[in-house]
């Protein structure tokens, strides 16, 4: 069974069969009951469901994330902390103290990085952990989620200067890698079965442009709730259920507004 990080309900409209009962005359007059099969629009009910992703999983995301690094480095893309220093010596956009401030930040990010995964890997049995090796594990991750968070905040100010970065596209590369693999639907009361097709990263993120492509109804209303879900998680320290509630909340109450003011 999986374990739910978060799941939220869409509800795609399809034609479907619906049987009915009516009453009509046969060939002798008399009346008797029939059933009746109509083609109907009709709003059919999807439960998308995020899996809280293993541990296992948890390092391959990792993984990810470095290859995409490497690859974006080698291209010659800038990482972040290289265009920091880049405007640190040079001046230009970015404020020689905003440089300096977000150098340390990338700097203490890289460590508390290198320490999870180093008491992580150490830990071979994850249900067998000790608590005190379970609260240090889980106050690195807490650190590394807050300076995370200051990185955005301070990124904000310049954020058409690092959108193009090697990191910036690392990010977007392991959001995408968690929604791929870590999603599922449910039919009403149906079988939960992966939304993306394929047992590889490479397979699962074909099937995920195809369904944009051919604008699957259930990928384009699940598609950017994912994001904005997973992207929070992904930044956040241990975010609560409210707060995905808010988000999901948020999304549905601006789609309505355009849907009016197109009605108008």
């Amino acid at each position: 069974m999986l374990q739910e990080l978060y799941s939220f309900t869409v509800h795609d409209t399809q034609e479907v069969a619906e049987k009915t009962k009516e009453k009509r005359k046969n060939a002798e007059g008399v009346e008797e009951e029939v059933e009746v099969t109509k083609k109907i629009q009709k709003e059919v009910p999807y439960t998308v469901i995020l899996k809280e992703p293993t541990r296992r999983e948890l390092e391959e995301a990792d993984m990810e994330y470095s290859i995409e690094m490497s690859r974006c480095i080698k291209r010659g893309i800038l990482t972040k902390a290289m265009l920091a220093k880049k405007y640190s010596d040079t001046g230009g956009i970015l404020s020689e103290s905003d440089a300096k401030k977000l150098m340390d930040l990338y700097s203490e990010l890289s460590e508390l990085e290198g320490e999870f995964t180093k008491s992580t890997l150490a830990q071979r049995n994850v249900k067998k952990m000790s608590k005190k090796a379970r609260k240090d594990i889980s106050e690195l991750s807490s650190r590394a989620a807050m300076v995370r968070r200051d990185i955005v905040t301070l990124e904000s100010a310049y954020q058409t200067l690092f959108n193009h970065t090697a990191d910036t596209k690392a990010q977007n590369r392991i959001i995408l890698w968690y929604i791929a693999n870590l999603t599922f639907f449910k039919k009403d009361k149906g079988e939960t079965e992966p939304l993306f097709d394929g047992k590889t990263f490479e397979e699962k993120i074909d099937s995920y442009y195809a369904k944009d492509e051919a604008e699957d109804s259930l990928f384009q209303l699940a598609a950017g709730k994912l994001a904005s879900i997973v992207s929070y998680w992904y930044f956040s320290n241990e975010p609560e259920k409210e707060d995905f509630d808010k988000i999901i909340n948020d999304i549905d109450g601006a789609t309505g507004t355009e849907e009016k003011e197109e009605e108008e």
